[in-house]
C-alpha cells in the first residue's frame, strides 16, 4: 500500500473518530468502531473478530493493570472520611506567616492526596469541599483559589501511585514502579512552581488576602499536626514498600485499599452504605478506563495492520527533526489534542504512533512517560473538556471557562516544567536508576 492511500485511510479513520466523539459516542466504542473500521484495510486472511478477542483478553488479563482498579478503590474509600477536613487542619497553622497563607493548603492538600488517590478528578474534588468554602470565608481572591486547586489537582496524576501511569506503563512495556519513582521530583519541581507563583501573586496583590489569623504556639501547631498521622502512614507505607521492592505495585495497591478501609473504620467513616458506594464508584471507573483500553487497543492492533504508524514515524523522521524539536512539536500536538479528549485517551491512542519516534530520537521511555503524564495534566485544565474545570465548576457554580482562565498561569507553570525536565532530564531518571542499577 502507497502512502497516498495510507494518508487516505488515516484521515478516515480519524475522521470517523471525531465525528464519533463530537456525536457524544462513548470513547471506548468510538475506537472499536473506527478499529473495525481500519480492519478493513487489513491484509487478506486477518479475522476481525478473533483480534478483537486476543485484544481483550490479553488487556484484562494484565497482571500489571490488577493494581489500577485497587489504587481506584482506595481514593473512593478515603474520599467518604473525614481526612480532607482534618489535612486542613493539619496544614493550615504552619503557612500562616508565608504569603499567600492558606492558598497554599490547594497545593500541599492535593499533593498528600494525590499520593493515595491517583485520579486527578478525585483528588480535585476532596481538596476542594473543604477550602473552597474555607478560603471563601476567609475572604481569599476566589480566581486564585480557584486557579491554584485546578493547577494542584492534576498532581493526581503526576504523584504516585498514578491511574496515569499504570496505563501507560502497560502500554509501553515498561516498569509501573520505575514510572512511580520518575514522578516523585518533577511532582515536587511543580509543587514548588506553584507555590511561588502564589507567593509572587499576593505579594502583588496584598489586599487580596485577608489579614493573617491570630497564631498559634508551637505547641499547640504540633497538635493540630497530629491530625495528619493517617494519611502521612497510609502513604508512608506504600512509598516505602515500593521503593525497597518488599511489595509489587499490586501489592500495594491491596495493602492501601486495607489501609484505607483501616482509616474509614477508625474515624467511624465506614458504613455499609459507604462501602457500598465505594465498591460501586471503584467499578464503574475501572469499567470506563477497561472499555477505552480494550478499544484503544483493538485500533492500534488495526492501525499496525495497515503500516499507518510505521510510515507516520518514517515521514515525521524524514524532517530530521532533532530531539528538542520533535519535543517541542509533540508538546504543541497534545496541548491541542488535549482540548479535544481526555487525558486517558490521549494516551492510548498516540502511544502506538509516538513511541517509535521517541525510541528513535533516543529518549528513554521512563523520561517520555513523565513527560506525558505533564501533557495529560495540561489536557485536564484546558477547555473544552478539561475534568478539573468541571469539578470545580460544580463546586463553586462558576463556569468553565471561568475557571479555565483563572487556571492559566497554572498551565504555563507545567509548560515551564516540561522544558525544565527536557533541559535536565535526570531530573526523571535519577530515583528509577537509584532503585534499579543497570
Amino acid at each position: 500500500m502507497d502512502a497516498s492511500n495510507l494518508v487516505e485511510i488515516s484521515g478516515l479513520i480519524l475522521g470517523a473518530l471525531l465525528l464519533f466523539l463530537v456525536g457524544g459516542v462513548w470513547i471506548g466504542i468510538s475506537l472499536l468502531i473506527c478499529g473495525f473500521i481500519a480492519m478493513q484495510f487489513a491484509p487478506a486472511g486477518i479475522q476481525i473478530g478473533a483480534a478483537l478477542a486476543t485484544n481483550a483478553w490479553a488487556g484484562s488479563a494484565s497482571w500489571s493493570l490488577a493494581a489500577l482498579p485497587l489504587f481506584v478503590w482506595m481514593g473512593e474509600i478515603l474520599y467518604r472520611t473525614r481526612l480532607s477536613d482534618e489535612m486542613f487542619r493539619g496544614l493550615s497553622p504552619w503557612l500562616n506567616r508565608i504569603p499567600g497563607r492558606l492558598v497554599h493548603v490547594n497545593v500541599l492538600g492535593c499533593g498528600l492526596f494525590g499520593a493515595v488517590s491517583g485520579s486527578s478528578a478525585a483528588t480535585t474534588a476532596m481538596v476542594a469541599k473543604i477550602t473552597l468554602p474555607e478560603l471563601k470565608r476567609r475572604g481569599y481572591d476566589e480566581m486564585i483559589s480557584l486557579g491554584s486547586l485546578a493547577g494542584a489537582g492534576t498532581l493526581g496524576f503526576l504523584v504516585p501511585p498514578s491511574i496515569t501511569m499504570i496505563v501507560y506503563a502497560v502500554a509501553a512495556n515498561v516498569s509501573i514502579i520505575q514510572m512511580f519513582l520518575a514522578g516523585l521530583l518533577p511532582a515536587v519541581i511543580v509543587m514548588a512552581l506553584y507555590m511561588g507563583a502564589i507567593v509572587i501573586w499576593s505579594l502583588m496583590n496584598p489586599d487580596k488576602s485577608p489579614p493573617p489569623a491570630p497564631g498559634l504556639s508551637f505547641r499547640q501547631k504540633l497538635k493540630e499536626t497530629l491530625n495528619l498521622i493517617p494519611l502521612a502512614l497510609l502513604i508512608g507505607v506504600i512509598f516505602t514498600t515500593l521503593v525497597l521492592g518488599w511489595a509489587t505495585a499490586t501489592e500495594c495497591a491491596a495493602w492501601g485499599v486495607l489501609g484505607s478501609l483501616v482509616i474509614a473504620l477508625w474515624q467511624r467513616a465506614l458504613t455499609w452504605k459507604s462501602f457500598w458506594e465505594s465498591v460501586m464508584g471503584a467499578a464503574r471507573m475501572t469499567a470506563m478506563i477497561m472499555l477505552i483500553l480494550t478499544g484503544a487497543g483493538y485500533m492500534s492492533i488495526a492501525m499496525g495492520y495497515t503500516g499507518i504508524p510505521n510510515a507516520l514515524a518514517s515521514w515525521v523522521d524524514s524532517f530530521h527533526l532533532s530531539p528538542y524539536a520533535l519535543i517541542a512539536v509533540l508538546t504543541v500536538m497534545y496541548v491541542l489534542l488535549g482540548c479535544a479528549i481526555d487525558g486517558l485517551s490521549m494516551i492510548v491512542l498516540t502511544t502506538v504512533v509516538v513511541l517509535p519516534m521517541i525510541q528513535q530520537a533516543g529518549f528513554d521511555l521512563i523520561w517520555f512517560g513523565v513527560f506525558l503524564v505533564l501533557m495529560v495534566e495540561m489536557a485536564q485544565i484546558t477547555p473544552p473538556v478539561g475534568f478539573n474545570l468541571f469539578v470545580l465548576q460544580t463546586m463553586s457554580g462558576r463556569d468553565s471557562l471561568t475557571v479555565a482562565r483563572a487556571a492559566l498561569p497554572f498551565f504555563f507553570l507545567l509548560l515551564a516544567t516540561v522544558a525544565i525536565l527536557t533541559i535536565f532530564p535526570d531530573i526523571v531518571l535519577v530515583l528509577p536508576k537509584m532503585a534499579f542499577p543497570g
